[in-house]
């Protein structure tokens, strides 16, 4: 058996990967001529995302390029800690562009094929098999075509012209990464600071060096290509205003970044639910088939999670039984974790009198309530090894 992977993301590799371990023989088209090298901001790899690499043996070169996380630590715009957690394993801290290096080069190294420069325009499902039509004429046949071609995922309105499209948030996203912080180490925590005007986050390693994001509420939408139209310089200086009444080390960080390190995402969006994720013989993985908002601190993790469990599907069943046994076992745990990172962006944007609010009842909350209501998604497994039966 064949499939085709649209897509050479970051879920992309993984998929091919597991698929390979399935018995699949798996080709990822990348619709961009070139690698993201360089691109993009930071990102958490969670314990249940490491767990899910492991099952194909990408879990120590993940763990090479990424920093632990021993705790997240939510603060005031006082500087004041209103709750704390963490995870065993700790979560990792990761660049995105040194997470798409890796997976990419692993993947390359282990024999998956990734073609460069493949837009998908169409794709034609004919019982036996199904064709990917790309922008340059290519065709190519397969058994398989998996969609992890992200949040605006072509595949996804193949397999249902009437899918959602994305929600926004109400925040633009932006961070860096620095050389040297001017700050104290922060001893393996990331710092969560729900500042008077926005949300910032950072974390310094021992040796000075660390990094930031910041979330900035915006009433209108913005894509990434209309917020970098904006300069760098610019808008280091509006979150240097939205930040200059907190009692932290935002603004100093802040002004001690170069504008030219200066990440700039656009809008934060998700996808609460996408009705459909598969048809015949095409079926969605990743953000494609549930994008979560950045908040989650899940989006790279599930979509991991998800081509490694749709491959151990594939493995025991029949492709339409694989896909709806797949469906199963994945949509209440993906739509879970994609509510509960909007109610964190509507936290994030909250107005003068829910910031207080929420300043009171966060250390309540952490006093009283059990502690997995913020942890429960590090805990899911993906048991490789054990058999899926058919119905």
């Amino acid at each position: 058996m064949r499939a085709t992977v649209v897509g050479g993301g970051i879920g992309g590799p993984v998929a091919a990967l597991a698929l390979r371990k399935a018995g699949i023989e798996a080709t990822v088209y990348e619709r961009y001529d070139r690698t993201a090298d360089g691109s993009g901001g930071a990102l958490s790899i969670a314990p249940n995302g490491l767990q899910a690499l492991d099952v194909v043996g990408l879990a120590d070169a993940v763990r090479d390029v990424g920093t632990p996380m021993t705790a997240m630590a939510l603060q005031s715009w006082t500087g004041k800690t209103l709750g704390r957690f963490g995870s065993e394993p700790p979560q990792l801290l990761v660049w995105r562009y040194d997470l798409y290096r890796v997976l990419r080069e692993e993947a390359v190294r282990r024999g998956i094929t990734v073609e460069h420069g493949k837009k998908l325009v169409d794709a034609v499902d004919h019982g036996s098999h199904v064709t990917a039509h790309f922008a340059d004429g290519a065709e190519v046949d397969s058994d398989l075509l998996v969609g992890a071609d992200g949040i605006r995922s072509t595949v996804r309105g193949i397999i249902d012209p009437g899918a959602p499209g994305p929600r926004y948030a109400g925040l633009l996203g932006f961070g860096a990464r620095m050389a040297r912080t001017g700050e104290p180490s922060t001893d393996g925590t990331m710092r969560l600071v729900s500042g008077k005007r926005a949300f910032f986050g950072y974390q310094v390693h021992d040796d000075g060096s660390g990094g930031w994001f910041a979330n900035l509420p915006h009433k209108t939408p913005m894509t990434s290509a209309e917020a970098r139209a904006t300069s760098a310089e610019k808008w280091l200086d509006v979150l240097a205003s939205a930040f200059a009444p907190d009692r932290t080390p935002a603004a100093r960080m802040i002004a001690a970044t170069d504008p030219a390190g200066l990440v700039v995402t656009g809008g934060l969006e998700d996808v609460p639910s996408v009705p459909t994720w598969s048809r015949g013989r095409m079926v969605l993985v990743g953000d494609a088939a549930h994008a979560t908002s950045p908040s989650s601190g899940q989006g790279a993790s599930l979509a991991f999670e998800s081509g490694v469990q749709l491959a151990r599907c594939l493995r025991d069943l029949p492709y339409d039984e694989a896909f709806r046994a797949y469906e199963s076992l994945r949509r209440e745990r993906v739509e879970r974790v994609i509510a509960q990172a909007a109610r964190t962006n509507r936290d994030k944007a909250a107005g003068p009198v829910g910031r207080v609010l929420r300043d009171v009842m966060m250390p309540l909350a952490f006093k009283f309530v059990d502690p997995a209501r913020f942890t429960w998604q590090f805990e899911h497994r993906i048991e490789w090894d054990d058999v899926l039966s058919r119905a």
